[in-house]
C-alpha cells in the first residue's frame, strides 16, 4: 500500500472492473483505512466525499463486491478493483454505472468485448422466465438437442472456415458460441467456468 500515490485529499481513484465479463461497473474514491479494510475482508470499501466517511459497497442494498484482484496503474495513483459483484453496482438499480451513452442519454449499444456477457444474461432471463415461443427457452427444456445444435454449429463452422467467405465463417462462429452458451446454461454453468480452464491453461 506505501507504493499509492494519494492525492492532497488522502484519496486515489478507483474502477471496479466485473471480473468475468470485464465490464466497467463503476469508479469510487478510497483513501488508505478504505483500502486497508477492502484488502482485510474481501469487499470494497469506498470513502464518500459527500458524506465525508468511510462505506463498504452493498451495506445497505446487499449489493457487495467481492473482490478477486486489486490493481494499480505506472503512476500508482489509480486503482482498478476486478470484483464479482452480488448485484447491480449503481443505486439506480441498473448493472452499471455507466449505462448512458454521451451523445443520447440512452443505454448504449453493448461494446464489442462485452457482448457474450449481455448474451448470457439475455439467455439466464430466459431460463428464468421461460417466455412462450422463445427459441432459446426450448432449447433449454432439451438439452440433448441443445448438444446436437453444438455439434451441428460446430460441423458448419469448419465447413465455413474450408471454403466460405470469412462473413460466413464468423456467422458460423457465432452460432457456436450461442448454443454452447445455451448449452452451459441449461447445466447452470456461466461461460467464465471455461474461462478460467483457459487461465489455468496457460
Amino acid at each position: 500500500m506505501e507504493e499509492i500515490e494519494f492525492d492532497r485529499d488522502g484519496l486515489v481513484p478507483c474502477v471496479m472492473q466485473d471480473w468475468a465479463t470485464g465490464e466497467v461497473l463503476t469508479l469510487a474514491y478510497v483513501n488508505e483505512e478504505a483500502l486497508r479494510r477492502t484488502r482485510e475482508t474481501g469487499e470494497m470499501h469506498f470513502w464518500s466525499r459527500s458524506r465525508d466517511e468511510l462505506w463498504r459497497k452493498g451495506e445497505t442494498s446487499g449489493n457487495v463486491m467481492r473482490v478477486r484482484q486489486l490493481r494499480f496503474d505506472c503512476d500508482a495513483d489509480a486503482l482498478v478493483a476486478l470484483v464479482e459483484p452480488a448485484g447491480p453496482a449503481c443505486h439506480t438499480g441498473e448493472r452499471s454505472c455507466f449505462h448512458r451513452e454521451l451523445e443520447t442519454g440512452e443505454a448504449p449499444e453493448p461494446a464489442t468485448h462485452e457482448s457474450l456477457a449481455a448474451l448470457e444474461r439475455t439467455i439466464a432471463a430466459r431460463a428464468a422466465e421461460r417466455p412462450e415461443g422463445s427459441y432459446t427457452a426450448e432449447l433449454l427444456a432439451d438439452p440433448p438437442r441443445t448438444g446436437d445444435k453444438v455439434r451441428e454449429e460446430a460441423d458448419e463452422v469448419a465447413r465455413a472456415a474450408a471454403g466460405e467467405t470469412d462473413e460466413r465463417l464468423a456467422e458460423e462462429a457465432a452460432d457456436v458460441l450461442y448454443h454452447l452458451l445455451v448449452l452451459m446454461r441449461s447445466r447452470d454453468l456461466p461461460l467464465s467456468a471455461a474461462l478460467e480452464v483457459l487461465n489455468g491453461r496457460r
